[in-house]
């Protein structure tokens, strides 16, 4: 027996949530998710900051186009708000003060990023060490984001339109038949019009299934820690980065999350932390603070995936009618999430996307696979 619905979403993390979410709307959902519940590599393993100023061109106008939708979601959509101030902390150490300007240089403005002296960044956080400190950047307007609330908030829209989410369902085969997609999912097979790859870092493998040359998705492993910090109040704490290297730590949950922000290819997999990359954010850590780590109380990792210019791909595959991809998102999907669910609903039904996502100068052949080949 097959299973018929208008939009068959396969991936069931923030940004294939975030598509059903909006497709909702126009038709009936389902969402396919091969693991036994929703978000179980990237999605629930982030610990996700909001800026404008991440990422390149597309990717800023994408995170900007979501602001209205996390500031202000749909009634019921969740029992508390989706951000929460936190601040981020730049700071260089002796050597490398120049990289300090680069961040400055995101806000040409000069009123949301600005410079501070040594003294108050280790006011903000008073566990870095003085001598780590040669230069320091403030950045208010960073925003803590809560991921699971915006996660199931999108599924649970989703499910009270008559959306349907099921898990435990690899897709093994897509094949094209009378003007619709035939997908073998676990042991059921779907039939839909539009397919929206959104399976993150294995979006490739699935448009391979679909006899469709790959993106050149580069799916990448980002390790952190946990950490406890006796006797500290973290919770008016910004998140702290080292702009030479990137290496960051925030409160989370009570604790310090601690991260050297590697970007080590991997292939798709569940990824877990190295050993060594855990000894060399632990070194890195009692290097620039004066905590030392005796116990660690998390660690983990997970994949961020890229395809060469670094922006998200989204839209349709004129290899293939009615494939769309939603992939690629690097490290800004649960920012992003909003606006490309929006993005992706209109590339699926009327082959626009949004006004106000125009508006910032984002077009369809900016997201197109078309770009990536």
């Amino acid at each position: 027996m097959t299973v018929d619905c208008d939009f068959l979403i396969i991936g069931a993390g923030v940004s294939g949530a975030g598509a059903g979410f909006e497709l909702s709307r126009h038709g009936k959902v389902i969402l396919l998710e091969a693991e036994s519940q929703p978000g179980y590599h990237t999605t629930g393993r982030s610990a996700a900051l909001y800026t404008r100023y991440y990422g390149n061109r597309v990717a800023r106008a994408l995170n900007h186009a979501s602001l209205a939708f996390l500031e202000t979601p749909p009634t019921g959509f969740a029992d508390h708000p989706l951000l929460q101030p936190r601040g981020l902390l730049g700071f260089a150490p002796p050597g490398a003060e120049d990289t300090v300007a680069h961040m400055l240089a995101f806000d040409p403005s000069g009123r949301e990023i600005v410079e501070i002296t040594p003294s108050r960044a280790i006011e903000l956080a008073p566990i870095l060490r003085p001598e780590a400190v040669a230069r320091a950047a403030y950045e208010e307007g960073v925003l803590d984001m809560d991921v699971h609330a915006i996660h199931h908030g999108f599924l649970r829209g989703l499910a009270a339109r008559g959306g349907r989410i099921v898990t435990d369902a690899r897709v093994s085969a897509l094949e094209r038949k009378n003007g619709r997609w035939q997908v073998r999912a676990g042991s059921e097979t779907y039939a839909a019009p539009i397919v929206v790859n959104a399976a993150g870092a294995w979006a490739d493998e699935v448009g391979r299934l679909a006899g469709l040359p790959p993106i050149g998705l580069v799916p990448k492993r980002r390790t952190a820690i946990s950490i406890e910090v006796p006797g500290a109040d973290l919770r008016r704490w910004p998140a702290v980065d080292q702009m030479d290297n990137e290496h960051y730590f925030k409160p989370d949950a009570g604790r310090l999350m601690v991260s050297p922000a590697d970007v080590t290819p991997s292939p798709p997999c569940d990824a877990q932390p190295e050993d060594l990359d855990v000894a060399l954010v632990v070194d890195w850590f009692e290097r620039v603070t004066t905590v030392q780590v005796r116990q660690i109380h998390h660690r983990w990792a997970g994949l961020r995936s890229f395809v060469a210019d670094e922006a998200p791909v989204c839209g349709p595959d004129p290899a293939a009618p009615g494939f769309h991809w939603l992939a690629g998102q690097g490290g800004y999907g649960i920012m992003m999430s909003s606006s490309l669910g929006r993005a992706a609903a209109g590339l699926a039904t009327t082959g626009e996307l949004p006004q106000d996502i125009r508006d910032l100068g984002v077009t369809e052949a900016d997201l197109s696979p078309v770009r990536c080949r």
